[in-house]
């Protein structure tokens, strides 16, 4: 006796050995026994043997028409071999049973399972419903078929182009097109950034890293909607001093400003300036609610998307020659001991008399001019030599409070297009790069100038009893990384006691945000609190707190990314083929003379700061990679490490990642700070 019965939704037959009230033991052919539940069990019969009438069942249910069988069935619950003696005979055979079984099972929008043999036709709607979704399929399926077809043969077809960015990046792998490029890359064993690339899908490198970032960051567009500057109603004193600027020639976000007063008399005024949106911009207003939505100016070399429209930046930046709103922030302090006797915040209008430039100024304004080792002739000598000699003073105490000192043995480097001007680069300009030094005299001035107002705020937002957003950093121990939030805490990398950024209200979105903060406790004091914007345990404070973070976080990762693709074009255009380099860790190295970390081959084994030379052998502009191999190590042991803190992050920065994977089957169902050419720089620690 054989028994026909279904297991996990296939359907097996073999010869009877036992049979127990609610059990059966069966021999496949395979001679692999089973354990049957006798309601699993559908036929039994004597003959044909059960392979025979498998086989039977499956071509005699290739032949039923499901329409036919629709219209054949019943209207309540039937068994299978009722559908077969409506279908085929009477006295339909074991193996036109079978065959009614097989098709009835793998016709659910025909019919539905019922269990134990039985089904229910489905109504006709849901019938007609289901028909045109399995046609949809496999229109669908076709057109996978046709697009996969294309691509192997070197043709991006246009609705795929279209949605490069997404594909790759942000797949929806339900989609038509991403199942297409996944099928195209297994038929044609390409990776699928090679695969388009070689259907001509992207045309250009740097379009495609820019188009990215664009796709992932403004869906909607760079453009601003129609805005003014809003005015500003105070009626704000004017301030007694002579105030200047110290940035980059090609800065128009000119957020800050120093002066300095009675210089001589033993008792000396330091003023740090910064441009006052917060006076006319309002929590969400037009204006702020743009400023939010982008959270800061995007810089790279050549080019930048500001957070504010540049008529907004124009009517708030402090440009040389114009009495310019300010929240200012007057440290009263010893002429010889530097010892600050008082701080004051202050809304006025502020005179500014000059913006200083970094790049024409660096070579003029030294160490030796501003300590009088040299002659000092360019403007507000004076002044600037009280603020190096402040700075190096702040410096040194911050210092004693990290327990070690700041150094910064690795520079920065500024990225210069040739010819882009105005214009959004393309990709192919002439690129130059240079290096800028950190820690010069300016550089100085200005960090320690705004940790010092950074600090202050922070702590006169604490005094007041107003939130802030503030950055912390626990320790200089290894991971442990600055957050931020809305209490005040030490930073110990700063070696302060609180750190806020608000000293770049044009630039940053938070930083605008404390300077709201910062305006109600110049208005109000110690009842501030009633009348910030934003009050204690404010939910809103933390969600700008996480959306700047994430914003910022993928920012900083695309100018790193850009940056190291204009390394790549700069490496061609000059033909360089060997770089000199120091050994990091896992065969990483970093050039000497340019801003790139990548892997040599042969350095694996080398020690840390070993110093190599190394020979460039491909480099790939797509994924941003560069192989090299070693061809000589140059130093017989390695030099100590000098700036351990800033290695740690020592991964080739901007190398590119796909979300798409060949292998997917699919669904079923550091700071920085304003750069020359508008390219962004590692910041100083005031940033």
């Amino acid at each position: 006796m054989f028994a026909l019965f279904e297991d996990a939704g296939k359907f097996l037959a073999g010869r009877i050995l036992s049979e127990a009230e609610s059990s059966m033991q069966i021999e496949l052919d395979s001679g692999k026994r089973v354990k049957v539940k006798t309601a699993h069990v559908l036929l039994k019969f004597d003959k044909p043997a059960p392979a025979e009438l498998i086989a039977e069942g499956q071509r005699l249910a290739a032949e039923i028409d499901l329409d036919l069988a629709w219209e054949f069935a019943p209207e309540g619950e039937f068994g299978f071999a009722d559908l077969a003696r409506d279908y085929f005979d009477e006295k339909a055979t074991l193996g036109q049973q079978t065959g009614a079984l097989f098709r009835l099972f793998e016709a659910p929008h025909y019919f539905r399972r019922m269990g134990k043999g039985l089904f229910k036709k489905a109504p006709a709607e849901i019938v007609k419903a289901a028909l045109l979704g399995i046609e949809r399929k496999k229109q669908v399926a076709a057109q996978i078929e046709q697009w996969a077809d294309e691509l192997a043969a070197g043709q991006c077809p246009a609705p795929i182009g279209d949605q490069i960015y997404k594909i790759l990046f942000r797949p929806d792998k339900n989609g038509p097109e991403y199942k297409a490029v996944v099928e195209a890359a297994r038929r044609s064993h390409k990776a699928p950034l090679d695969l388009l690339k070689d259907a001509g899908a992207i045309a250009s490198p740097y379009q495609f890293h820019w188009k990215r970032f664009l796709f992932e960051h403004f869906p909607k567009g760079t453009s601003f909607p129609a805005l003014s500057a809003p005015q500003i109603k105070d009626e704000l004193p004017l301030a007694g001093v002579r105030a200047f600027s110290i940035d980059d020639s090609a800065t128009t976000e000119i957020d800050d400003a120093l002066s300095v007063q009675g210089l001589g008399t033993g008792t000396v005024v330091f003023g740090v300036h910064i441009a006052a949106p917060g006076l006319a911009i309002q929590p969400d207003s037009p204006v702020d609610k743009v400023a939010r939505e982008r959270f800061s100016t995007v810089y790279m070399p050549g080019w930048k998307l500001t957070m504010l429209p540049d008529d907004v930046v124009q009517a708030y930046t402090l440009i040389e020659g114009r009495d310019c709103p300010a929240v200012s922030i007057y440290l009263t302090m010893d002429e010889a001991t530097l010892e600050i006797t008082a701080r004051e915040t202050r809304l006025e209008r502020v005179p500014i008399a000059a913006n200083l430039r970094h790049d024409k100024l660096d070579h003029v304004i030294t160490d030796a001019t501003l300590t009088g080792a040299a002659p000092a002739d360019y403007d507000f000598a004076p002044e600037l030599a009280f603020a190096y000699r402040l700075a190096k003073d702040l410096k040194a105490k911050r210092e004693v409070v990290r327990g070690k000192p700041e150094t910064f043995n690795r520079p920065d480097y500024n990225f210069r297009l040739e010819g882009n001007g105005e214009h959004e680069p393309v990709g192919a300009e002439q690129v130059s790069i240079s290096v800028r030094q950190r820690g010069t005299a300016l550089d100085l001035i200005v960090a320690e100038a705004m940790i010092l107002a950074n600090s202050s705020w922070g702590g006169i937002l604490a005094d007041c009893g107003v939130p802030g957003i503030y950055r912390s950093q626990a320790s200089l121990a290894p991971g442990m990384k600055v957050r931020m939030g809305t209490k005040p805490a030490p930073h110990a990398g700063m070696g302060v006691a609180q750190y806020t950024w608000a000293t770049s209200p044009l630039r940053r979105y938070v930083d605008l945000v404390n300077q709201w903060q910062i305006i109600a406790c110049a208005r109000h004091g110690k009842t501030a609190a009633l009348a910030a914007p934003f009050k204690p345990k404010d939910a809103a404070l933390f969600s700008i707190i996480s959306g700047f973070d994430a914003a910022y976080s993928a920012y900083n990762g695309f100018q790193s990314g850009i940056e190291r693709y204009w390394t790549l074009r700069y490496l061609q255009q000059q033909g360089i083929t060997e770089l000199t380099a120091a050994v990091l860790k896992d065969g990483l190295v970093r050039a000497d003379e340019l801003p790139l970390v990548f892997r040599a081959l042969g350095c694996e084994s080398l020690p840390r700061n070993s110093h190599v030379k190394v020979r460039i052998t491909g480099l790939d502009e797509l994924t941003l990679e560069v192989h090299a191999n070693l061809v000589e190590r140059l130093d017989a042991e390695a030099a100590p490490s000098g700036d351990a803190e800033a290695e740690e992050d020592e991964e080739p920065s901007g190398v590119l990642t796909l979300a798409i994977d060949v292998n997917d089957e699919g669904a079923d169902s550091a700071d920085t700070t304003k750069g020359t050419d508008g390219a962004a720089t590692p910041a100083p620690a005031a940033s």
